[in-house]
């Protein structure tokens, strides 16, 4: 297959990049900066150009294409939820995914599926409630962010598109991601989960996101809604003493949930959310995860860092 990716110079698409050359697909990234893109993408990806803002010639671009993978966005971590940051957040998912979408709609012939990301966020703060993908949306920020994103991937379904929308729960995965920042205060011998810990927490291998991805693009099988999390969900109380024991630290100083909130305002109340997961559409697809459980997911990381 010929796969374009927007969004593929990031934590996940750069990974992505290498396990589609790997697997002999034909890549290419769209960027803001090709002079940039070109030293952060694997060797063999190709590069092109674009903004939401200057769309010009995409159409010509994704006519060449059997598949689109939609990753664009900011990440919701980079700083406190502000108003203008939460627009931003919105703006940076919702103009890249329409101007791809009106793209696909122009392009002759077009690509067969759009494969966009979005979040296990969609969901809310559900408790102990086992959520499927066929499990109704939450309340809150994030799953207002994730519903509008996805709605705007929906449109291209209008004109023939398969489209699948990949909610991705807590990447685990070297050189980025939630792992990352968890590890200084580990180290440190400061660890510990946030409030209880008795919150569900869904969590993902790097590997399996991009195992998904290519399972979603290669079946058309796979179509709508996919969670992107392992099966092995653990609470984080249970996650941070593995963590621990992995990197041979103590797990024994609990994050109250009100300092969380007191330091980052609205995106400290999402990590006291429990969200319990389940990857019941990979698993009915026939979709073999590579890391199913949290120790070794944890252990496979830590050896490559």
């Amino acid at each position: 297959m010929r796969v374009i990716i927007a969004g593929g110079t990031g934590f996940i698409g750069k990974a992505l990049c290498r396990d589609l050359l790997l697997a002999g697909h034909e890549v290419a990234v769209l960027t803001r900066d090709a002079s940039r893109a070109v030293g952060r993408v694997p060797q063999g990806t190709g590069v092109s150009q674009w903004s939401p803002e200057r769309p010009e010639g995409l159409p010509q671009v994704l006519s060449d294409a059997d598949a689109v993978v939609n990753l664009s966005g900011e990440s919701v971590a980079a700083q406190r939820w502000t108003a203008q940051f939460k627009q931003r957040l919105l703006d940076s998912r919702l103009n890249s995914t329409r101007t791809l979408v009106q793209a696909i709609r122009q392009a002759e012939p077009r690509p067969k599926v759009l494969v966009n990301a979005s979040a296990v966020g969609i969901y809310g703060n559900r408790g102990e409630e086992e959520l499927s993908e066929t499990s109704p949306p939450g309340a809150g920020f994030l799953a207002e962010l994730a519903i509008r994103w996805e709605q705007a991937a929906e449109e291209a379904r209008e004109v023939g598109v398969r489209v699948v929308k990949l909610r991705i729960g807590v990447v685990l995965g070297e050189g980025g991601g939630a792992l990352e920042k968890m590890l200084l205060p580990f180290r440190l011998f400061v660890g510990g989960p946030f409030g209880s810990g008795r919150q569900w927490f869904p969590w993902v291998h790097l590997d399996d996101v991009t195992g998904l991805t290519l399972h979603a693009l290669q079946n058309e099988a796979v179509d709508g809604a996919v969670n992107v999390v392992a099966p092995g969900i653990v609470r984080l109380e249970e996650f941070c003493r593995v963590l621990g024991r992995v990197i041979g630290r103590p797990s024994w100083l609990p994050v109250p949930g009100f300092a969380l909130r007191l330091i980052a305002g609205e995106l400290g109340e999402t990590l006291l959310w429990s969200q319990r997961v389940v990857p019941q559409v990979a698993m009915q697809t026939g979709y073999t995860f590579r890391y199913p459980q949290v120790e070794e997911a944890l252990r496979a990381v830590l050896a490559r860092t």
